[in-house]
């Protein structure tokens, strides 16, 4: 069992940082390509790219086929997080705006505590859940703050909490899987496994690639490079040295980080009610990072 006040080396918390800025980057690359690529093709063209980039690493580095012990976790996490995951989401914000599917999809996170503590034995530790409380009611905030006059499609509100539960799933796969394998391995061989659950899709990429324009390919390809091999490997080798539970919280400054991006690269200026659901958001991840301060004995003075 993982200790809940173990701490976490820095070289994790950069990983995570990195994991949580690139995914944050994805909304907004998803935004512009999906205007041009459908669901299905955009997410094989994004696992593509990123299984190029990922396999040319792996070769580099020498590492080769993972341990037979780490491929249940691979294979959950390649079919559902790589997989699933990315068509329901890249669906779930053509049908819904990006407020109301950023909190939904912010579901995941809770799902991973609960399930991880139960499942992983990982406990629940109360600063854990605390922190996933205030990120949770600061991702409410950003959600009703950015929503669209409150209106969402159903469709879209399904498909969101089917990006949640795959994204929730595919976490709990992959945790005992690095137990047996690197981030490397994992993240490769479960991009690949996505990656072949996707090709369904491949005829579409094929027709939308002809007609794309250069914008939205580039987008594609950034998406597969950096949110996808560069942000999931360095996710896999944090939660390689900490809790599921504590991981999934890190997740939550998420949207916070998309806030910001949209306020510079999009010119979209927040309110300041989505600011100050992004502070919560924050707010809450430093909670559920911070680790309890030993207790420090005071000794009697020595009697003369």
């Amino acid at each position: 069992m993982v200790s809940n006040d173990t701490p976490v080396d820095r070289r994790s918390l950069l990983a995570a940082a990195v994991t949580v800025v690139l995914w944050a980057s994805a909304f907004v690359a998803i935004r512009s390509a999906g205007t041009e690529f459908s669901p299905g093709a955009l997410a094989l063209g994004r696992l593509l790219s990123g299984s190029a980039a990922l396999v040319v690493i792996l070769l580099l580095r020498g590492e080769g086929w993972p341990p037979r012990a780490a491929w249940p976790g691979i294979a959950t996490s390649g079919v559902l997080w790589f997989g699933v995951y990315m068509v329901a989401l890249n669906a779930g914000e053509q049908a819904v705006d990006a407020g109301t599917a950023a909190m939904i999809v912010n579901i995941g996170p809770i799902l991973i505590a609960v399930f991880a503590g139960w499942l992983l034995r990982e406990g629940f530790p109360a600063r854990v859940l605390a922190g996933m409380a205030v990120s949770f009611a600061g991702a409410l905030v950003v959600g009703v703050s950015m929503a669209d006059g409150g209106r969402a499609s159903v469709l879209g509100v399904l498909l969101c909490l089917l990006a949640a539960a795959t994204y929730a799933a595919g976490v709990l796969g992959q945790k005992p899987a690095l137990r047996h394998a690197s981030a490397l391995q994992v993240t490769t061989f479960g991009c690949l496994t996505g990656t072949v659950a996707c090709l369904p899709f491949a005829g579409q990429l094929v027709d939308e690639l002809a007609t794309a324009s250069w914008s939205a390919t580039a987008n594609l390809v950034y998406l597969g490079v950096f949110p996808t091999a560069l942000a999931f490997t360095t996710w896999a080798y944090a939660l390689a040295r900490t809790t599921a539970g504590r991981m999934g919280a890190t997740t939550y400054a998420v949207p916070a980080v998309v806030v910001l991006m949209s306020w510079l690269a999009l010119g979209e200026v927040p309110g300041w009610l989505t600011l100050a659901g992004g502070v919560l958001c924050l707010a809450g991840v430093a909670v559920s990072r911070s680790r309890r301060r030993a207790r420090t004995t005071a000794r009697p003075a020595p009697v003369d």
